[in-house]
């Protein structure tokens, strides 16, 4: 008797948990949503915020599935750009006055991500610049409200011109897009390349409109200047355009070093098939060779959901994501002033190992990927690669004191 009412006991304990554990999970997604409001040029460059989508949108599911954070679902309110600063920060005024988000996110081209910099300041509004790879929107236009993920043009040119630097060039041409991403790209390979390098010399530089490259005549100038080196920072539709044009005319001899700054990641690299490039020295996302569990676990979720493979977007979409989960956690709460403080030195875990917010400067420690070009069968492939930290890169920090004007 005294065992079936012990049983009895045990029975009504667990039934009791159970409920508990389902009473607790309504709750919590029966609770107001923690809203982002996310703003990108997804019309306007398909090939790396598509992908950047897919990597939020399985994050905010893994994430929601779990609990939500501090007992509040995640909620992703999306708007496109078009490419436009002036629609980027209109749909930012929306977000926060309408839609009443409790943070921003996102943006890809670096004159974008300055407007809403910008915004974040006027508005005292947290914006988590995600893609965007201008040093101002950390450095010379930083705020107390925005924070940036991804390895600024400085970090990422920094770590092209040290493996340059090991290289017999000399004479060296630049062909970059002309706006602030290709702006920013082209004076910090030359400040990290004169730093190691005092003998290089600058030779040529091809400046083309974004998407509107002249690949014969860009080709042509550098051709006439007969560099040792040429320093790319085209990308998308540029990138392939200059590749063509570069092989038929004969500028892209054995003898010739070519540095390409994101040529590697496989939203650029993989649309020339067997016509890329080789041997360049490039920035970019071997995802088919990277062995850390965590990272492969992502790459196999990833591919499972979307019968497709990842590209560097998928990759900075999935950890954007987690850095604002681990962000709010340690808030406690989606209070401006205590989401801020939380930012501030945060260092969380992420599938390509621990990332840090500097409180210097709000750039995160995420590195790159940096290695050679090949075509092994027939398919383009990132080769000899390392993973730089991008901890190690940075300039001083009295440097970055005086760029972000002691604030």
């Amino acid at each position: 008797m005294k065992s079936t009412k012990n049983r009895t006991r045990l029975f009504l304990a667990m039934a009791a948990a159970v409920a508990m554990v389902g009473l607790t999970g309504t709750a919590a997604s029966a609770a107001e949503p923690i809203r982002i409001g996310e703003i990108n040029s997804y019309t306007t460059l398909a090939d790396f915020t598509q992908p950047y989508k897919k990597g939020w949108e399985m994050a905010i599911e893994e994430i929601n599935a779990a609990g939500g954070v501090i007992g509040r679902p995640l909620e992703v309110i999306s708007r496109d750009d078009g490419g436009k600063p002036e629609n980027a920060v209109k749909a930012a005024e929306e977000l926060t006055t309408k839609e009443n988000v409790d943070l921003l996110a996102g943006t890809y081209f670096s004159h974008i991500g300055v407007a809403v910099t910008n915004y974040s300041k006027q508005r005292k509004k947290l914006f988590v610049a995600t893609e965007p790879m201008s040093d101002d929107i950390t450095w010379a236009q930083g705020n107390d409200y925005t924070f940036r993920l991804r390895p600024n043009t400085y970090i990422q040119s920094a770590i092209l011109a040290e493996e340059a630097a090991k290289l017999p060039a000399k004479r060296w041409a630049i062909v970059a897009p002309n706006y602030k991403f290709g702006q920013d790209a082209v004076a910090a390979f030359k400040k990290v390349m004169k730093e190691k390098r005092p003998d290089v010399e600058f030779v040529e530089e091809q400046w083309p409109a974004l998407f509107k490259i002249d690949p014969g005549a860009t080709v042509q100038a550098l051709m006439q200047a007969k560099p040792d080196g040429i320093y790319s920072a085209l990308f998308s539709r540029d990138l392939t355009a200059f590749v063509r044009e570069a092989e038929l005319r004969g500028l892209l001899t054995d003898d010739l070093t070519v540095v390409g700054l994101l040529t590697g990641e496989p939203e650029y690299l993989d649309p020339m098939g067997a016509e890329a490039p080789k041997n360049w020295i490039v920035t970019g996302y071997p995802w088919y060779a990277v062995t850390e569990p965590a990272h492969k676990k992502f790459i196999a979720d990833y591919q499972a959901k979307y019968s497709d493979t990842p590209r560097m977007g998928s990759l900075i979409g999935y950890i954007s994501i987690y850095a604002i989960k681990a962000m709010i956690e340690k808030a406690g709460s989606v209070d401006q002033d205590k989401l801020i403080a939380a930012m501030k030195d945060l260092t969380f875990d992420s599938v390509v190992g621990p990332i840090t917010f500097r409180g210097i400067d709000h750039q995160s420690t995420l590195g790159a990927w940096v290695g050679r070009t090949a075509v092994v069968d027939g398919k383009p492939m990132m080769v000899d690669w390392r993973y730089a930290q991008g901890a190690q890169y940075f300039p001083t920090d009295e440097e970055i004191r005086q760029m972000r004007g002691a604030k």
